[in-house]
């Protein structure tokens, strides 16, 4: 069973820079996107930044300028770069995966701004 594995959580000053990665304990096949959500206290999971098997990113209108995603298709990795953080940034952070076939998500990885 791949798993995903998420890293570079932390605590981070308001306008201060993190980057997260995500990276699978296998090979994954077929790979259609390549998300990051997350997740506040008390609301729902958003998504926060996608990328196509072709290189096209797409993000939510709360982080663009902001946060950048990327992936490396030799390592079945995807980052996001987060830039200019703010107090709303705040939630834990997932990874997915989307194949023809399966969806994988990630553990999670905590990111908190603090004002």
């Amino acid at each position: 069973q791949v798993q995903l594995v998420e890293s570079g959580g932390g605590l981070v000053q308001a306008g201060g820079s993190l980057r997260l990665s995500c990276a699978a304990s296998g090979i994954i096949f077929s790979i259609n996107y390549m998300d990051w959500y997350r997740q506040a206290p008390g609301k729902q999971r958003e998504l926060v930044a996608s990328i196509t098997s072709g290189g096209t990113t797409n993000y939510a209108d709360s982080v663009k300028g902001r946060f950048t995603i990327s992936r490396d298709n030799t390592k079945t990795a995807v980052d996001l770069q987060m830039n200019s953080l703010k107090p709303e940034d705040t939630a834990v952070y997932y990874c997915k995966i989307i194949t023809t076939r399966y969806i994988y998500w990630g553990q999670g990885t905590q990111v908190t701004v603090s004002s």
